[in-house]
C-alpha cells in the first residue's frame, strides 16, 4: 500500500473511519467463506476536475452481483454513489483508485449467510498502471494459464465476487512465476474467457472479436467503453467463441479493465503477436478511451462524476 493509503478514511455502514481503524471480526462470514461482491473504479484528475469514471455503471453491476448471491443491500443505489463520491472529497483526492464492497458480516458461521449482517465498505487508494507504467505503449508477455474459469452453473462468472478472485489469483501466481505479466484462461470447453481481471480483445484483419458472456467472462465496463468507440468509429465487433488458435496469429491483442485500462498484449505463450508492440486499433481505441477519461471531449455517454 503507498503511504498516503494509510492516512485516508474508509467508508465504513455510513461513517468514516480512519484507514487503521477500518476493521472486521476475524469471525465474520466473509473471511471464511469470501461472501462479498465487489468493484473496482478510477477516479482520474482532469483539466475541469476529479472525475469517477462510470460511476454509475460500476454501482449498477455491484447490487446486480450482490442480487445474483441474494445479498440484500442495505443502502441504494443513489446512497452507494454519493458514499463514492464522498470518500474521494473527505481524502482530498484528485485522482485515486475505488473500491466498493459488500460483505456478510459477524454473526454465525453456518455455510447458509442469511442470518448474517450485509454490511458495505468503500476505500480509496493510490494504484498507478496495474500492468506496469510502460505496458501502455509496449505491451505485457502473457501466458495460456494451466486454470480454466468457471464452468456454467457452477459459480456466476457475471458476479464480480471474491470468490471468483480465487482462481483470478491461481491464474496469476503462475504466469508470474514463470516469467509472464499475465495469464489468459480459456473457459471449460477450452476456448478463450479472460485475464485474471481483465477481458480480451483480438484484432485480425481489420475485424475485433472478443469472448461472449457464455465463456465465463465478467461483463467489464471497460469492455463496454471499447464496444461503444468500435460502433463509433465504424469497425466491424464480432462477440463469439475464440479457439486458442486465434490467439497466437491475432494482428493485434489486449486487454481491457478499469484498472489495466487498455493495455496491449505483445506475445503469449513466447509467441509474439503482430509486431510485437501495441498496433494500430489499439493505439486508435487507447487515445479515444483518454480523451474521453481526461476530459478532453464532450462527455456523450454520461460517463463522467465530476467531485463538486
Amino acid at each position: 500500500m503507498d503511504a498516503r493509503d494509510e492516512k485516508s478514511r474508509v467508508w465504513m455502514n455510513g461513517k468514516f473511519v480512519p484507514w487503521k481503524e477500518a476493521n472486521i471480526h476475524i469471525m465474520s462470514h466473509v473471511v471464511h467463506y469470501g461472501s462479498s461482491v465487489f468493484e473496482g473504479l478510477r477516479c482520474y484528475e482532469t483539466p475541469i476536475g476529479s472525475t469517477i469514471f462510470r460511476l454509475r455503471d460500476h454501482i449498477r453491476r455491484l447490487l446486480d452481483s450482490a442480487k445474483i448471491y441474494r445479498m440484500p443491500a442495505p443502502y441504494s443505489m443513489d446512497e452507494i454513489i454519493q458514499a463514492c463520491h464522498d470518500t474521494i472529497k473527505v481524502n482530498g483526492f484528485k485522482s485515486a483508485y475505488l473500491r466498493p464492497v459488500i460483505y456478510r458480516g459477524y454473526h454465525s458461521l453456518g455455510v447458509d449467510p442469511r442470518s448474517c449482517p450485509v454490511e458495505v465498505a468503500i476505500g480509496a487508494l493510490n494504484w498507478g498502471k496495474y500492468l506496469g507504467d510502460d505496458a501502455l505503449a509496449e505491451g505485457v508477455d502473457v501466458r495460456i494459464s494451466s486454470w480454466q474459469r468457471m464452468a456454467a452453473n457452477t459459480m456466476p462468472a457475471m458476479a464480480k465476487a471474491a470468490s471468483n478472485y480465487m482462481n483470478s489469483q491461481l491464474i496469476k501466481m503462475e504466469a508470474n512465476a514463470d516469467g509472464y505479466v499475465e495469464g489468459l484462461a480459456l473457459d471449460s470447453n477450452g476456448f478463450v474467457s479472460e485475464g485474471s481481471g481483465e477481458n480480451v480483445f483480438l484484432v485480425r484483419d481489420g475485424k475485433v472479436y472478443t469472448p461472449p458472456t457464455c465463456s465465463s467472462i465478467l461483463l467489464g465496463i471497460t469492455r463496454d467503453c471499447i464496444i461503444t468507440f468500435l460502433r463509433e468509429m465504424n469497425l466491424p465487433l464480432i462477440e463469439a467463441v475464440i479457439p486458442r488458435e486465434m490467439i497466437y496469429i491475432a494482428d493485434e491483442l489486449f486487454f481491457t479493465g478499469s484498472a489495466a485500462e487498455i493495455t496491449p498484449i505483445r506475445s503469449v505463450d513466447r509467441e509474439t503477436i503482430g509486431s510485437g508492440r501495441r498496433g494500430p486499433i489499439t493505439e486508435k481505441l487507447q487515445n479515444r478511451f483518454f480523451e474521453y477519461l481526461n476530459g478532453e471531449c464532450e462527455d456523450t455517454y454520461g460517463w463522467h462524476h465530476y467531485i463538486r
